[in-house]
């Protein structure tokens, strides 16, 4: 299996070893644009309004706004692409680069405002040729079925290649119990309107666990600088609270909740949870956004983006950031 395994590498057409590729998000040109679309007309450019907080399956959370009634939106679809479009305009079959279905899964109500969860039905794109994305389908299904690995089957693993094809942040939680602490990163979150945080984890891991357990915890983005670090760290999802020096934390605190934040940290937030709830592999956490403040005003957020994307600008000579583990 090891000379298929070889084979395959060599026909996928990556031009990467790895499968993410971090990089920092302020300095990283000409991003794609998603658009909520119907019947191919751009309803709203919502690249940065909305949240990727799953992949098994995959989730997206969008907050209301006037220019769709998302109560009566079942279905929606949205479209990746290059240019930039306005309201209204058409978009053509060569100006989608992606296209994915979705369909609402909930509604949560938080204080003043709902918030709607859409899961992933079905995604295109034509960042590989039919080729590269067979091959890379049979490798998927070859050698990523294994015991203690998440299984992306059938078009999921298409859909998560399609998510990850803008940069998302990579952020650190911060929780404290006592003289105990832990310290990991999460790729599952966002702010989704002024007073409310989302975080998505893997449901029954230790951090959801401890998550749900103290409530009250930190959330910083870090400079891309400490991008193995916080790889690193991915471990501690499953670990139990330790000691704080066993920990990167720098010598400063936030401002309500005294807790540690990790070194390189740019800017934080500190979250009360109010609601979670479990769909498929995640439990998604809400929050109420008790402070916010800003570190360094010329941030780098470490963020990172998949391979399959990170290939395609690389043959469209597009520059790259990336940071190589």
């Amino acid at each position: 299996m090891k000379l298929v395994k070889k084979i395959l590498d060599k026909l996928n057409g990556l031009h990467y070893p790895q499968e993410y590729l971090c990089l920092a998000k302020e300095s990283f040109t000409d991003p794609l644009h998603i658009y909520l679309v119907s019947a191919n007309k751009v309803i709203k450019d919502i690249t940065n309004h909305h949240l990727f907080t799953g992949y098994s399956p995959v989730i997206f959370a969008l907050a209301p706004f006037k220019e769709i009634n998302l109560f009566q939106a079942e279905y929606i679809t949205i479209s990746f692409t290059q240019a930039a479009f306005k309201p209204n305009e058409i978009l053509s079959k060569r100006d989608v680069l992606a296209t994915f279905h979705l369909k609402k899964m909930y509604e949560k109500f938080a204080h003043y405002s709902t918030i709607y969860f859409y899961k992933g039905i079905e995604a295109k794109h034509r960042f590989a040729n039919s080729f590269h994305q067979f091959i890379l389908h049979v490798s998927n299904n070859l050698f990523n079925n294994k015991p203690g690995n998440i299984f992306l089957p059938g078009n999921l693993y298409k859909q998560v290649q399609v998510a990850y094809a803008v940069p998302r942040k990579i952020s650190l939680i911060t929780i404290k119990q006592g003289i105990l602490f832990n310290l990991f990163p999460t790729d599952l979150h966002g702010q989704i309107d002024e007073g409310h945080y989302l975080i998505s984890l893997r449901s029954g891991g230790k951090a959801a666990q401890q998550v749900e357990t103290i409530k009250k915890i930190l959330i910083s983005e870090i400079d891309s600088t400490f991008y193995k670090t916080a790889y690193s760290l991915g471990k501690n999802h499953m670990q139990e609270l330790k000691s704080k020096d066993q920990f990167s934390f720098n010598d400063k605190s936030s401002a309500i909740l005294d807790l540690p934040l990790p070194k390189s940290a740019i800017c934080y937030r500190e979250l009360e949870l109010f609601d979670s709830f479990d769909h498929g592999i995640h439990r998604l956490f809400l929050f109420k956004i008790l402070s916010y403040s800003q570190i360094e005003n010329q941030p780098a957020t470490l963020s990172h983006i998949h391979n399959v994307y990170a290939t395609w600008r690389h043959n469209k000579g597009l520059s790259g950031n990336y940071l190589l583990r």
